[in-house]
């Protein structure tokens, strides 16, 4: 059934330790936040439990790597059902001896697995070594339904591909959760910094506005790997209704973001922005090739 009521998004924007047991405290800390002032879905940033490790290729980072469900599922679950609430938890998935996911599971206000999310792009460039790490998604693009809205879950790197905004949303999502690790290389700052920004927050707000749904990106914040290298992630969280428009965006301080999503302004501007009518579904076979130049 069609959501047609308002419901409260929660974006947790922190910095990470090197201690998994502090960061899931943090989150929970978040999520409570969160939960007392309204929010009834929350997001934390992609792979919260630890700093990001795909700075460098290291094998005994594996070790860091959990089952789903599991330990912080459990925890997460179990703090869910106590505040009602819906939680998207991206984490560093062991599906097998070798066979590993950057993986988001969503719990729902009961406290149970709705089921997850394996990230589908997986970048490899200076400081994101990501495909070292993670084994391409298998399970495709995926909405799940937390009671007050139906959600979409992507991760970071999806972020940049409209193919997959659009498969979410054509699942009837209301919304579309980025958890997100992005950052500058700091001796880049001063020369792309405020452009990379602007482009992150565009293609974003872009997705809204081409699928008429809210987008959340939610990042990280904080310096992490060497003082004179390493990344520091830019924060910068935000939701954009379906028009585009900024609802509520981070600095780069660790915040609670908490926004109202009204499936009435949905409906508005898809009535009267109706790209899904006029898609030419017969027309696009192409966009499953490779390139299509000579």
């Amino acid at each position: 059934m069609p959501v047609s009521h308002p419901f409260r998004a929660g974006l947790v924007q922190s910095v990470c330790t090197a201690d998994p047991a502090e960061n899931l405290d943090r989150a929970v800390a978040g999520i409570r936040e969160a939960a007392a002032r309204g929010a009834q879905v929350v997001c934390l940033q992609e792979l919260f439990r630890s700093p990001y490790f795909c700075l460098k290729e290291d094998a005994a980072i594996f070790d860091l790597a959990e089952a789903i469900p599991g330990p912080s599922t459990q925890v997460l679950g179990r703090v869910a059902k106590e505040l009602g609430v819906a939680v998207v938890a991206s984490l560093f998935e062991r599906r097998a001896a070798g066979v590993y996911h950057n993986t988001a599971a969503v719990l729902g206000p009961d406290g149970d697995l709705l089921g997850i999310y394996r990230k589908m792009h997986i970048p490899d460039d200076p400081l994101y070594y990501e495909k070292y790490y993670f084994t391409p998604g298998d399970l495709g693009f995926r909405c799940f339904d937390v009671g007050v809205a139906r959600i979409g879950v992507l991760v970071c790197w999806d972020q940049w591909y409209p193919e997959g905004a659009r498969l979410t949303a054509l699942q009837g999502a209301n919304i579309l959760f980025y958890p997100t690790a992005i950052g500058w290389h700091p001796s880049e700052k001063a020369q792309y910094g405020d452009a990379q920004v602007d482009a992150w927050r565009t293609m974003q707000r872009a997705h809204a506005i081409a699928n008429g749904v809210y987008v959340a990106a939610v990042n990280r914040t904080g310096h992490e790997g060497a003082a004179d290298g390493g990344l520091e992630f830019w924060g910068h969280s935000f939701v954009a209704d379906p028009f585009g428009r900024t609802m509520v965006e981070a600095g780069q301080e660790e915040t609670v973001l908490v926004v109202e999503c009204d499936a009435a302004v949905q409906e508005e501007v898809r009535r009267n922005w109706p790209f899904f009518r006029d898609r030419r579904i017969d027309a696009y076979g192409g966009i499953t090739s490779r390139w299509l130049g000579a």
